[in-house]
């Protein structure tokens, strides 16, 4: 019989498939038998005119992961269902609360695969999944599986979280990550904090500091969720945008603010050619114009030149702006880059082999 672990969360967003990557694979390099899967697909694009889903289910991060990871096919494990409004709205109807017969086939798969582990992904929270029957914690008392947590931490209250999730987890929670901690905080904390937890009964297996680059969005995702229209570049959609800029200053203390700044999305009135011909020649990844008017032929020259994608939007600034905040660090991991970044994370700041000893495994 093979191992298996649940990696959650108690908020959405905190890191799980950075954690799943990095742990997948220091168990592939030794020589371990991996497969993963998140029995409630939460990351697969599908609309009810579409007719049925797609059987067998893959989620697009557990198709990201095994294609990062070099896995086949069958070391993908399906999901038994979609979180989506349409499927929850028929189930609400329908009265429905279990997981159903998939839930005993999963069963049969785990116990299945000898000598190898399986790793599975739970939903974005404690409770979410609790109208399909597959929630964390239902997860983890059907399959009895042992469950680390992958946790945002921000200061002490953080912890209350934790205690719930302890609390209704039992035994069955071995340990935590805390993820998204500011760089500077991270060694107080594993010298303060980390012993404090420890003395509450929660084990704590790494502390990640926050990364620019794992919280960046791409251009292409901020033109999907502002309905921006490309002006120049479209080739150049997958660039990333770890910050943001407003250029609503003067040019020269614009000048002086775009040269501190990296990898920015700039976002500016129609009519700030000044600002904005100054964002180009910056650390600048897309130029996000907002307001009447369209950008001068000079600007648009000048773009195409730098490849760097310019973007118009019928938004005014300030509700361009609430759009891009709202997409820092609420994407998924679906970037090469940014899976070679989470690998060296997490070899860097977890404690892997005694994760791997506590939740059995070795």
């Amino acid at each position: 019989m093979g191992s298996t672990l649940l990696i959650g969360s108690c908020e959405p967003f905190s890191g799980k498939s950075a954690l799943v990557l990095g742990l997948a694979r220091h168990l592939l390099s030794s020589g371990q038998r991996v497969r993963f899967g998140k029995p409630l697909a939460t990351s697969f694009d599908w609309a009810p005119d579409q007719g049925a889903l797609p059987d067998p289910l893959i989620d697009d991060d557990v198709r990201f992961v095994g294609e990062t990871l070099g896995l086949d096919d069958q070391e993908l494990i399906s999901s038994l269902h979609l979180l989506s409004p349409s499927t929850a709205e028929n189930r609400l109807a329908e009265g429905l609360l279990t997981a159903g017969d998939g839930l005993d086939h999963l069963r049969k798969q785990l116990l299945g695969f000898d000598g190898g582990v399986t790793l599975l992904e739970a939903a974005g929270n404690l409770n979410e999944g609790l109208l399909y029957g597959l929630s964390l914690v239902q997860l983890a008392n059907d399959l009895d599986a042992p469950v680390v947590l992958v946790h945002l931490w921000q200061d002490s209250c953080s912890v209350d979280a934790l205690l719930a999730a302890k609390t209704q987890l039992g035994d069955r929670l071995r340990g935590v990550v805390l993820n998204a901690v500011t760089p500077d905080e991270v060694e107080g904390l594993e010298r303060e904090v980390v012993p404090a937890l420890q003395r509450l009964g929660l084990t704590v297996f790494g502390v990640m500091p926050r990364s620019p680059l794992l919280r960046s969005v791409t251009v292409g995702e901020l033109v999907r969720r502002l309905d921006a229209r490309v002006i120049c570049c479209p080739e150049k959609l997958e660039l990333l945008v770890e910050t943001l800029s407003i250029g609503a200053m003067n040019v020269n203390s614009a000048m002086e603010f775009f040269r501190r700044r990296r990898n920015m999305a700039v976002v500016t009135g129609a009519d700030r050619t000044d600002i904005q011909l100054a964002a180009l020649e910056a650390s600048t990844q897309c130029l996000i114009l907002t307001g009447a008017g369209e950008p001068l032929p000079q600007l648009i020259n000048r773009a195409d030149e730098l490849e760097v994608p310019l973007l118009k939007v019928d938004h005014d600034t300030l509700a361009t702006v609430e759009v891009i905040e709202q997409a820092f660090g609420h994407v998924r991991l679906h970037e090469a880059v940014k899976a070679t970044y989470a690998f060296r994370l997490v070899e860097e700041h977890c404690r892997l082999n005694d994760l791997i000893k506590a939740v059995g495994l070795a």
